[in-house]
C-alpha cells in the first residue's frame, strides 16, 4: 500500500511511541511518515484534567484528523483513549505492555526515614490524575496535592527546582525515554497495590473501519495477550461511564495456568474513601461486570 502518514501528539513521550510504531511498520516494508496534531489536551496546560470539559481530550483532534482523512493511523496512549469508538473508527492493534505501574519520584531533600513512604511531614506532591491523588491521599493522609501539567520532562524539571517534594508519574513514559533518574529516590508501586489506569503502558493504534489494507499490516503489530487483559480493565471503566478524570484504577494480569486476576480502586471523588477489591477467574467473560458490581458494593477505607 501507499505511504502510511501518523499523527501523534508532539511530546517526547508521543513522538517515541509514534517513532517506534514507524519502526515496526518500516520492518515489514511499509513506508512511514509522522505528522504532529496539538490536542485540547497539550493546548490548555493551567488546568488539571478534572476541570478540562468533555472526554478524550488527547485525542479527538487525532480522531478528527482520521475522519477527514489528513492521517491514516493514529497512535494513542491507550489509557487515554474513551472506550467508545467515533463512527467510522476502530482500534486495529495494541501494542506490547510495558510496565504498568507509577513511580513516586522524590527529591532527596524531602526524604525521611521512619515515615511511610520514607517521605517528610505535609509533602508537596504533584499529580493531575484523580485516581493517583486519591491512592496516595489514602497512603498519606496529610500530602499537600498539587495539580502539575507539561510533559515528562517538564514536571521532573519542576520537581528539580523545588515545587514538588515527590511527583507521581506513569512508569512506562519514564522507562521509554530511558530519563536518567539518579538524581531522585524512586518509589516503585505495585500495580496491585497502587493501581494504575485501564490499559495504562500500552499502545492503541486506531485507523478508519474502510482501511482493510492498513487493518491487515497492523495485525502483524498486534499482541491478543494485551487486549485480553486491556478488554477487562477498559470494560469496568465503560461501566462507570467514566473519562481520565474518575478516580478509578484498574489492572488485569493473566497467570501461566491462563487465569485472569483483577485489582481495582475507586472513589467517587479524589479527596472521598477508596474502595478497593481483588478478584480471580479463570475466565474473561463476565468478569469485568463482577468487578464493577464488587466496587459497588464495597467498603470504603
Amino acid at each position: 500500500m501507499s505511504k502510511i502518514i501518523i499523527g501523534t501528539r508532539g511530546s517526547d513521550l508521543a513522538l517515541w511511541q509514534a517513532n517506534y510504531i514507524k519502526s515496526e511498520l518500516e520492518k515489514i516494508n511499509q513506508e512511514v511518515e509522522l505528522k504532529i496534531i496539538t490536542t485540547k489536551g497539550d493546548a490548555i496546560q493551567h488546568l488539571s484534567f478534572d476541570k478540562i470539559e468533555g472526554k478524550g481530550f488527547f485525542t479527538k483532534e487525532l480522531e478528527d484528523a482520521l475522519l477527514s482523512g489528513e492521517i491514516d493511523m493514529a497512535v494513542h496512549s491507550m489509557k487515554d483513549l474513551p472506550t467508545s469508538q467515533p463512527e467510522g473508527l476502530k482500534i486495529a492493534a495494541v501494542s506490547y505492555r510495558d510496565l504498568p505501574e507509577d513511580w513516586l519520584i522524590i527529591r532527596k531533600d524531602a526524604l525521611e526515614n521512619g515515615k511511610i513512604l520514607n517521605l517528610k511531614a505535609a509533602p508537596v506532591v504533584g499529580t493531575s490524575s484523580a485516581r493517583r491523588k486519591a491512592q496516595i491521599r489514602a497512603i498519606r493522609p496529610d500530602a499537600q496535592i498539587k495539580d502539575i501539567r507539561g510533559n515528562v520532562p517538564t514536571r521532573l524539571e519542576k520537581l528539580r527546582r523545588g515545587d514538588f517534594d515527590a511527583i507521581l508519574l506513569a512508569a512506562a513514559g519514564l522507562n521509554r525515554l530511558n530519563i536518567d533518574l539518579s538524581e531522585f529516590n524512586v518509589l516503585k508501586f505495585s500495580p496491585r497495590e497502587f493501581v494504575p489506569a485501564p490499559a495504562q503502558g500500552v499502545l492503541a493504534l486506531q485507523i478508519r473501519e474502510e482501511d482493510k489494507l492498513l487493518y491487515a499490516s497492523l495485525r502483524q503489530l498486534h499482541n491478543p495477550e494485551t487486549l485480553n487483559c486491556t478488554n477487562v480493565e477498559r470494560k469496568v471503566l465503560k461501566l462507570y461511564q467514566g473519562g481520565c478524570h474518575l478516580p478509578l484504577g484498574v489492572y488485569c494480569e493473566r497467570d501461566t495456568m491462563g487465569a485472569y486476576h483483577v485489582w481495582a480502586i475507586q472513589a467517587d471523588e479524589w479527596d472521598a474513601p477508596l474502595r478497593r477489591v481483588q478478584m480471580s477467574s479463570s475466565t474473561r467473560a463476565g468478569l469485568a461486570e463482577k468487578v464493577y458490581q464488587a466496587l459497588l458494593k464495597a467498603e470504603a477505607e
